[in-house]
Formats: structure tokens, C-alpha cells, sequence
């Protein structure tokens, strides 16, 4: 099939969407589809494009047997509520040449990334012209995110962008998420649950594994072979709540042998690092090359997965399933009967989101707990192994895109069956003819 992927994000970025949007789309080319992509540079989570990119410019380059096009956008310094806007804007603009583009390529399907709904339109447009199947893929409800987080707050705002955002979603032949929890607010908001799909993200398994010897950052960090190591790693956000993290290590400066490793970037880091300013216990490393990522997971004796009230089922954190991977202890903050309390309830430790004394609690018990951590590290690869193949998540889209391409092209076949002259056939409504008697009973059902 001919896939195009529309998306904000892509790699080289590290994290959050652009991570799965390119391993998804390198899956697709490896089993023979012919994918496209139209993309921004990467800029993600440091909100400054990547060396050897411009903002400025159209851009075009090959990876993992994928075309990818890369269309300007403005990205500011220090984003905020409006500003988050202005740039989700610039790109929806920008890539519409790069979308025109692909009609003349007529891909089977185009599936939209989310963030951003703002290129919604252009993408049912696309698909329309083309004669595609559309289907947008849902990892954070923004429009949600954004009123719930307070970074944009008129009350009318709100409902008319919840309004728009529905009947954006309803044109769509396909809509799925990465969260049963997540797919269930789609057909709240509207969409028929026929049409929506559960496609939740996914990890590497023969990438990301515990290792049988210390990690090397213990080394390069200079962390004590004794020190228990709480590890976050990842964007430093808004919709983290990562302002926990700095208040739980704060009341945890007394105890000797633990230390906090924050690796990452992000709008809210600059207040983190002031947050954590004095505090000896207390280590900040910038992101990691995607090759070191699995030496950097196994530098953890405990992950932590700070998340606030409000961003529940907002969004599922990408960074869970190579925590998971790992085989090391997870804390998460989360809400009982989110999708982030029932994947790690089962085989991690959940405390309530917002609650530092609740966190500082699970991370002493578990700092002096050996054998439960390894406990619960191994239930975590576990589940790794058994449910978050990537394998079985494409499988799915594929099975599901496939009908959906099966079903157009039969509709544009009845509706292309040529006129060869003679007289057309009538297109009144034949007589009824009456079925005869008979004494048989119909099967049951």
C-alpha cells in the first residue's frame, strides 16, 4: 500500500511523538509499503531546531527507506499558550505544498499524527482528492490538554474549540489511540465506535533489556555502587507535573544513598533546575543518543513517572513502555481507572498524582527493599515481552488499513463500471416479485 504520514513530529527527535511516528513508518517500509512522510525539522523537547536543519526552509532526505519532506515552522524560545498556537500554525501552513504534492502520488491512506488538529482539514482534503482512506491518530488530546492545564482558559474558547475538534474527528474514517481510556473519550466526543481503533505504543524489546552489570553512567556519573539511583528521563513539560520530583528529592536530601538523576529537556526545566538549586542529591544530564538509551534506563534502581490530576487521559506516557523494558522498579503518579494506573499497577508502584509525600514514601520503601525491586522489575519486562510488541500493533493497523482500502477501491469500482451504448438500464424500482409458499423453518441464528 501507499501510506502517507502527516505529523508534526519526526526523528531524530528522541522522545515523546516523533520517536513512534518514525519507528512506526520504518516498520511500515520494512514490510514493503511505500511510505511517505510530511513532516516539521526536529526541534523536540528542546524547542530549538536539530544541527544541520533550518526552520526556515522546505527540506527533503531518505531514512529507513521512508521519503520524508520537512516543511518550515517557527519555533519560539520560551512557548507559551499562544505562542504554542502561532507554531502549530506556521506548520499547518507551511506543509500545504508538501501535502498538494501528494495527490499527484495518490496514496492508498493518509494518516494524520496528533498533535496537531489543526492540520485536520488539509488532511481530509488530501484524502478526499485523492480518493484515501483518512485516519487520524490520537497520542494527546491538545485541545483537552490545553484547558485542563490551564495554558489556554476562556471558557467560549474552550467550547468552541471542543466543538470543532468533534466534528474534525467524526470525518475521519479511522480514529484511534494509544489507551482503551483514550479510545473510549473518542467515541465520547462523538466518533462511532466503529471507527475507532486501539493502537497503543510500543518498545524494542531486543534494544531495551536489563543488563547483567552495572550501567556505565554509574561510572561516568560518579554514582557509588551503593547509591540507589532514582532515574527520570524524558521531556520536561507542562503535562509532567515534574515540579513532584524536585519536591520529593528536597525531602529525601537527608537520606544518604539515594540520588536523583534528571536527564532530559524541556520548557519546564529551567524551573526544575532552579527548584533543585543546592540540593546535593541532585544530578541534571542533557538527552542521550538514541544507541546509549538502553545503558541510560539501566543506570535506574527506580523509575519514577511523575503525571498531574488534570493531564489524566490526556495522555499516556511514551517513555513507560522502555521503563518497563528495563526490568527496573517504576513509581507512577496516577488516578485509579486511568490507563496509566492499570498498565502499571499490576507490576509497578501508583501513587496519587500531586502527592510528594505519597511518592517520597514509595521511593524510601522501595530504595531499601532489594528484593522487591527486582520483583517488580521482572513483572515489568514481563509484560514488556508478552504485550508491547511492535510487531502486533502494526499488525493490527495493517489488517484494519488494509479493509478500509479494500472497501474504497470496490466503492470506486462500481462507481468508474464503463457505458458501452445500447440502451441504459432502467433505474426504476423493479416490481416485487412474491416468493413462493414453502413449509421450511429458517435456520436459527
Amino acid at each position: 500500500m501507499k501510506i502517507l504520514i502527516y505529523g508534526l513530529n519526526y526523528a531524530p527527535e528522541l522522545t515523546g511523538v516523533g520517536k513512534y511516528t518514525a519507528e512506526m513508518a520504518a516498520l511500515l517500509a520494512s514490510r514493503g509499503h511505500e511510505v511517505r512522510v510530511v513532516c516539521a525539522p526536529p526541534y523536540y523537547p528542546e524547542w530549538r531546531v536539530a544541527t544541520g536543519y533550518v526552520s526556515w526552509r522546505y527540506q527533503r532526505e531518505m531514512r529507513d527507506g521512508v521519503t520524508i519532506w520537512r516543511a518550515p515552522l517557527w519555533v519560539p524560545a520560551r512557548p507559551s499558550g499562544l505562542k504554542r498556537m502561532l507554531h502549530l500554525a506556521s506548520f499547518a501552513v507551511s506543509s500545504l505544498p508538501l501535502l498538494a504534492r501528494q495527490v499527484l502520488w495518490r496514496p492508498d491512506a493518509a494518516m494524520l499524527i496528533a498533535p496537531t488538529l489543526m492540520c485536520a482539514p488539509a488532511a481530509l482534503a488530501l484524502a478526499r482528492i485523492a480518493r484515501a482512506r483518512a485516519w487520524v491518530h490520537i497520542q494527546d488530546f491538545e485541545v483537552d490538554a490545553a484547558f485542563d492545564l490551564g495554558l489556554l482558559k476562556s471558557s467560549r474558547a474552550a467550547r468552541v474549540a471542543r466543538w470543532i475538534e468533534s466534528t474534525l474527528l467524526r470525518r475521519f474514517d479511522t480514529v484511534s489511540s494509544i489507551t482503551q481510556q483514550m479510545s473510549a473519550r473518542l467515541v465520547a466526543k462523538g466518533v462511532e465506535p466503529s471507527r475507532v481503533v486501539c493502537l497503543p505504543n510500543w518498545v524494542d524489546v531486543s534494544t531495551i533489556f536489563p543488563l547483567t552489570r552495572a550501567s556505565d553512567y554509574r561510572r561516568l556519573l560518579g554514582i557509588p555502587a551503593d547509591q540507589k539511583v532514582v532515574l527520570y528521563s524524558g521531556n520536561m513539560g507542562a503535562k509532567q507535573g515534574i515540579e513532584t520530583l524536585a519536591d520529593a528529592a528536597a525531602s529525601l536530601v537527608a537520606r544518604a544513598d539515594v540520588t536523583f538523576v534528571f536527564c532530559g529537556s524541556g520548557a519546564a526545566k529551567e524551573s526544575l533546575l532552579e527548584r533543585c538549586a543546592g540540593l546535593t542529591n541532585c544530578v541534571f544530564i542533557p538527552l542521550q543518543p538514541a544507541d546509549r538509551l538502553n545503558e541510560l534506563l539501566n543506570l535506574a534502581d527506580i523509575h519514577v513517572l511523575p503525571q498531574r490530576g488534570d493531564a489524566a487521559d490526556l495522555v499516556m506516557p511514551s517513555k513507560l513502555t522502555g521503563m518497563f523494558a528495563s526490568g527496573r522498579a517504576v513509581v507512577a503518579m496516577a488516578r485509579r481507572g486511568t490507563g496509566l494506573y492499570e498498565a502499571v499497577s499490576p507490576r509497578g508502584v501508583v501513587v496519587p498524582p500531586d502527592n510528594v509525600k505519597a511518592l517520597a514514601a514509595a521511593i524510601t520503601v522501595l530504595a531499601s527493599d532489594r528484593h522487591r525491586r527486582a520483583a517488580l522489575g521482572k513483572a515489568a519486562r514481563s509484560y514488556a515481552e508478552r504485550a508491547l510488541s511492535p510487531e502486533s500493533t502494526i499488525a493490527t493497523f495493517e489488517a484494519r488499513l488494509a479493509a478500509l482500502v479494500r472497501e474504497s477501491h470496490g466503492k470506486r469500482a462500481k462507481a468508474e463500471v464503463p457505458y458501452f451504448g445500447g440502451p441504459r438500464p432502467s433505474t426504476a424500482t423493479a416490481p416485487r416479485q412474491r416468493k413462493p409458499a414453502t413449509t421450511e423453518k429458517a435456520a436459527p441464528d
